[in-house]
């Protein structure tokens, strides 16, 4: 087995704990990030999509990530990454540089997402100073490929570039394009040297088959063991599929009721105790008919032990 990246594994793509004033609760920030620890997860990506990084301030997500670093407290080794991107080159590097001051090991940085037609050479230079301007000498950035959303691909072309301008602080690549085709090209054309964080969950054992190092997914809010059986299963040597499987069937429970934040926090608060947060606008609220079809579906196919 190759030595893995000091970021590989299982990550929560976090939701936001939010107030109903649908202010920032930054005292529900370390009881979740806490509940996620304990069942599996090796980190949680803070302010990606399933944590509607969009719709947050500067200020919010300094309040947030601040107070994400106290899990530390009783999960030392629990990393933080944090979504940074956004389509200001300015505000971009400065959101990443407070990560970092932050005690973010990483940061998930999206490309500028209003120019969908930019060339790799422009992608190239505008992460290059992002990454030369704001990242530390003992600090990672990943791009996030997320096509469907930011409507800007991360080809492996640009990703080859960015690897051999900054071999240790560009260390890879969200990928959330649930394109198969993609998880293996990039694992022809790099091998295990660029961390590959897959953003799919049905797709979990494909990119581990094709040197990816992990995954960062909006169900390890609710399924992080599932996840983690997976992930421990491939890395001792046997074959994960029936856990795969599993993590299959509710993924495609789940791509029924988008987008995932608004369902994720009713099921996180009906299943797990914790407050129903709301969500930001233009999201709304999941439609109580809704909650129940998913909530129906899933209890279907939920294994007893995992509950």
């Amino acid at each position: 087995m190759p030595t893995r990246h000091f970021l590989s594994g299982i990550y929560a793509a976090a939701l936001t704990p939010l107030k109903q004033d649908l202010s920032v609760d930054a005292g529900a920030v370390t009881p979740f990030l806490r509940f996620l620890a304990a069942r599996g997860c090796h980190g949680a990506l803070l302010f990606g999509t399933t944590g509607e990084g969009p719709s947050f301030s500067a200020r919010e997500r300094e309040i947030i990530l601040g107070a994400a670093r106290e899990v530390r407290l009783t999960f030392p080794d629990f990393h933080l990454l944090a979504g940074t991107g956004t389509p200001s080159l300015d505000d971009t590097i400065n959101l990443t540089r407070k990560a970092f001051e932050l005690d973010c090991d990483g940061v998930v940085v999206l490309p500028p997402y209003y120019y969908r037609k930019v060339t790799d050479d422009g992608l190239f230079a505008w992460f290059d100073t992002v990454i030369r301007r704001a990242v530390p000498e003992d600090g990672y950035l990943l791009g996030y490929h997320i096509p469907g959303q930011s409507g800007v691909s991360l080809s492996s072309d640009l990703l080859a570039r960015l690897k051999d301008a900054h071999p240790q602080k560009f260390a890879g690549i969200k990928d959330s394009s649930s394109d198969p085709d993609f998880a293996v090209e990039l694992g022809k054309r790099f091998g295990g040297d660029l961390l590959v964080l897959n953003g799919n969950d049905g797709l979990l054992q494909h990119a581990l088959e094709h040197h990816a190092g992990g995954a960062i997914t909006a169900m390890s809010n609710l399924y992080s063991p599932l996840l983690s059986q997976v992930w421990n299963i491939f890395n001792q040597g046997g074959d994960p599929i029936e856990a795969q499987q599993q993590l299959t069937i509710r993924r495609r429970v789940f791509d029924r009721y988008q987008p995932a934040s608004p369902i994720l926090k009713a099921l996180l608060s009906r299943q797990h105790g914790f407050d129903r947060w709301p969500v930001r606008l233009p999201l709304l609220p999941a439609p109580e008919q809704l909650e129940e079809n998913c909530l129906r579906e899933l209890r279907e196919c939920d294994q007893p032990a995992l509950n």
